[in-house]
């Protein structure tokens, strides 16, 4: 009995001190967090986001832009990964969007997964990896693209990891998005970093 009072006399200090300096940043960064998704959802922020997983890197020799049997496609864990945007966007007060896709198969299917809107494809989100495009040039069209969409419903672009670190200098992981603070430049404005089930 004595042993266990003691246990709890010394877990408790310990307990209020991790409570007392960490509750408060978790507090800040949930409400950095709900000031970027005000922002995507009034219009002044768009959501680019990495596909969901699909293991692997670049994609085989005879790779089809037509043919998704030729690529790098999402495994089943990818597929609900792709699935869980869409409570997390409702949660938001996001029931519809905007949604533009690269034309590869993962993106394309990540973004249809996601249920959140048609998706559009484009070129632009296309990735470069392996010299497949021309990066700089691709940079450059979606910053324009994105700018010169009118006001509307929220904006998701569905591209790879090698496009948005390009376009933002953070490598994401598979199915992470970032806001990104509108107008978009060459250095966007990152507010913040999302992932279903954070």
């Amino acid at each position: 009995m004595r042993t266990q009072q003691l246990s709890r006399n010394l877990i408790l200090p310990h307990f209020l001190i991790w409570a007392v300096t960490t509750l408060p940043a978790l507090g800040a960064q949930a409400e950095e967090n709900a000031e970027a998704w005000d922002a995507l959802r009034d219009g002044q922020a768009v959501l680019m986001m990495r596909h969901a997983l699909a293991p692997g890197t670049g994609d085989p020799d005879n790779f089809d832009l037509d043919d998704c049997n030729t690529q790098r496609n999402l495994s089943e864990e990818g597929r609900a990964q792709a699935r869980a945007w869409q409570p997390l966007l409702n949660i938001r007060g996001i029931s519809e969007a905007r949604v533009f896709s690269s034309q590869w198969c993962r993106s394309m299917e990540t973004a249809t997964a996601m249920d959140i809107g048609d998706v559009k494809a484009w070129p632009s989100l296309n990735s470069f990896f392996s010299n497949r495009g021309d990066g700089a040039a691709q940079k450059r069209a979606l910053i324009a693209l994105v700018n010169e969409l009118e006001q509307g419903l929220p904006v998701i672009l569905v591209s790879h990891q090698v496009n948005i670190t390009a376009l933002t200098d953070v490598f994401p992981s598979s199915n992470e998005g970032l806001i990104l603070a509108l107008p978009l430049s060459e250095n966007p404005e990152v507010l913040a970093h999302v992932t279903p089930g954070d």
